[in-house]
C-alpha cells in the first residue's frame, strides 16, 4: 500500500529542481498533490507527469507573495481533497551575492517577502484552515547551510534562512500539542539550477541529484519518522541521508 495514499501534499516552487523531483515521489507514494510555480510551462510538465503516475493534481501558476490567490487555491483544495496533510515551502529565490553593504533595498525586500514572509503567510493559512484544526500535518521548510552559519556574500539570502530556521522551531514550539510536525531541512549541495547559479564552475556531476532529496523528504514527512518536531535536518552531501 502506497505509504502517502488519501493524504494531500502542497509544494510550492513545483516546477523544477528539487520541488519537481519532491511533487514527483510523493505522486510515487500515493499523494495527491497541490502544486504552485510562477512558470506555467514548467509547472505543467510536472503535473502531467505527477498525473501519469497516478496522482490527483491541483496545479495553479501562482507567486507565493499573492495572499488572496493562495487563500482561492486552499479553499479549493480543502473542497476537493479534504485538507492539506504535508505542506513543502520550496520556492525561494537567491537574489544579489554581494555585501550587504552594496545590497539594495529593493532586492532585500524582494527575498525577503518570498523567502521568509510568504512562508509564513502560506504556513499561517494551512495551519489554520486544515492541519490545526485535524490535528495532524508536516510542514517541511527548505533552509540552506547558510542558514545556519554566516557566510559573507550570500547576503538576504542567508539572512532569509535563518529567519526560516527560527520560524520553524517558533512554530514547532507553539504547535507542540497539536499533532503537526515542522522541520527546517538543509538538503546540501544538489543538482539545481540555482546551485549553479550560486557556483557557476562547479562540476553539477559531482553533485547528488533532487531525486534523492525528494526521497529524503518523503522519509522526513511520514508519520513513522522519529525525527522532533523543530529539529533542524541535514541530508547527507554525497548520500542524501537524513540527519538531525
Amino acid at each position: 500500500m502506497k505509504s502517502f495514499a488519501r493524504k494531500t501534499v502542497w509544494v510550492t516552487g513545483a516546477g523544477r529542481g528539487i520541488g519537481r523531483a519532491v511533487s514527483l515521489a510523493f505522486a510515487r507514494a500515493g499523494a495527491r498533490l497541490v502544486l504552485t510555480s510562477r512558470t506555467p510551462s514548467e509547472l505543467a510538465a510536472a503535473a502531467g507527469e505527477a498525473r501519469a503516475a497516478g496522482a490527483g493534481v491541483i496545479a495553479a501558476e501562482l507567486d507565493v507573495r499573492d495572499l488572496p490567490g493562495t487563500r482561492t487555491l486552499l479553499s479549493t483544495a480543502v473542497k476537493r481533497f479534504g485538507g492539506i496533510d504535508v505542506l513543502v515551502n520550496n520556492a525561494s529565490v537567491l537574489g544579489p551575492l554581494s555585501p550587504l553593504v552594496e545590497v539594495g533595498v529593493a532586492d532585500w525586500e524582494e527575498v525577503l517577502a518570498i523567502n521568509l514572509s510568504a512562508v509564513f503567510r502560506l504556513t499561517r493559512e494551512v495551519l489554520a484552515a486544515s492541519m490545526l484544526p485535524r490535528k495532524r500535518g508536516c510542514v517541511i521548510n527548505l533552509s540552506s547551510s547558510v542558514g545556519r552559519k554566516g557566510r559573507a556574500l550570500w547576503g538576504p539570502y542567508a539572512v532569509s534562512k535563518f529567519g526560516l530556521e527560527g520560524m520553524t522551531q517558533v512554530w514547532a514550539e507553539e504547535c507542540a500539542a497539536s499533532g503537526v510536525r515542522f522541520y527546517a531541512v538543509n538538503p546540501n549541495a544538489t543538482r539545481t539550477r540555482m546551485r549553479a547559479e550560486a557556483y557557476p564552475e562547479e562540476d553539477p556531476a559531482a553533485l547528488k541529484s533532487p531525486d534523492s532529496v525528494a526521497k529524503a523528504l518523503v522519509a522526513l514527512a511520514d508519520a513513522k519518522c522519529k525525527a522532533p518536531s523543530g529539529a533542524a535536518v541535514e541530508l547527507d552531501r554525497e548520500t542524501g541521508c537524513l540527519k538531525w
